[in-house]
């Protein structure tokens, strides 16, 4: 067996360390388009980790980082008790709650939708209009809310007044912008998340439709047995990746859209430490939640991974 191993590793079934960079050399163009990415990657992402430090010190911008005096777990244990956190936790945990609980299965309704159309031209244009949003910056989609739900001059206003009810103004009414900022967000990316979901329905043998067709089986009863289950590995990694923002309540379109009269319920974690670190700033505060956002998210992924892993037998599981 010595010697059998021995003819084997000669003949090449084991890759040797000069093999391998050969293969390297081989496919250099490839290696060189990688440069790039994992330049701005090192750059944007591991560079600044060092600035880490500051959610532990005092921080002065004439002492810098490594002059600046330290005090331990202080910033954080202020986040639990100065005025205005609590809230914004909970106001980010509620707005990505219910981002999760009707976002996430908006697209894959709709992917399952799609994928029933026999009209190729419609489905294309479909497809297309509902993913178009997802390239609208929210500054330009904040601005298409606040004109379309205008109480006087906007579609919904004039909906209202013709069906004789009062308007309603739901850009500065506490209790319809959470469902605006719900609503809008799903709008925005719905059509874009379609794309993963249809792509993982092309990937079903279409001879178990087939099949089904023979055995009998209704339209309704194709998608609950086979689109929907042969889905499942799909469904369960992207929620596992959604889990990891659950600590977002979504920056860019709460700063464009929310205002002095929906404070109370759409102040986010992320708004609360902009007007605290950027415009106060008091970076070392700022970045104290910042890292605490990143461990709370790195634990969710972590516990919905295993999860995961244990109900789908590691079939459906990052790592």
């Amino acid at each position: 067996m010595r010697n059998d191993l021995k003819i084997n590793t000669s003949a090449g079934s084991i890759p040797t360390r000069q093999s391998r960079w050969k293969e390297a050399w081989k496919r250099k163009e490839l290696y060189l388009m990688l440069l790039p990415g994992i330049a701005l990657l090192l750059l944007f992402k591991y560079l600044p980790m060092y600035g880490l430090a500051i959610a532990f010190q005092d921080f002065s911008l004439k002492k810098g980082v490594f002059g600046s005096e330290w005090v331990g777990l202080r910033h954080f244990i202020d986040f639990f008790t100065i005025e205005g956190s609590k809230r914004a936790l909970m106001n980010t945990l509620i707005i990505s709650f219910l981002r999760l609980l009707w976002g996430f299965p908006a697209p894959i309704l709709l992917a399952v939708l799609l994928n029933e159309v026999g009209n190729k031209a419609y489905k294309k244009v479909v497809q297309t209009v509902s993913y178009i949003p997802h390239f609208i910056s929210w500054v330009i989609a904040s601005g298409m809310m606040y004109v379309l739900l205008s109480p006087s001059t906007g579609v919904a206003g004039y909906l209202f007044q013709a069906l004789g009810l009062e308007p309603v103004y739901f850009m500065a009414d506490p209790k319809y912008f959470r469902s605006v900022l719900v609503v809008s967000d799903i709008w925005k990316g719905v059509g874009w998340g379609t794309i993963v979901y249809l792509a993982g329905i092309s990937n079903i043998n279409p001879e178990l439709y087939e099949a089904a067709v023979v055995d009998g089986a209704t339209r309704f009863q194709r998608i609950t047995r086979i689109t929907v289950p042969s889905l499942m590995p799909l469904i369960s990694i992207v929620l596992i990746l959604r889990m990891s923002h659950i600590m977002e309540g979504g920056f860019d379109q709460i700063f464009n859209m929310y205002n002095s009269a929906v404070m109370e319920v759409a102040d986010i974690i992320d708004t609360y430490v902009y007007r605290l670190g950027m415009q106060k700033m008091q970076y070392d505060f700022g970045a104290a939640v910042g890292l605490f956002k990143s461990a709370v998210s790195l634990i969710l992924v972590i516990v919905v991974n295993q999860i995961s892993r244990k109900i789908s037998n590691n079939e459906a599981a990052l790592f």
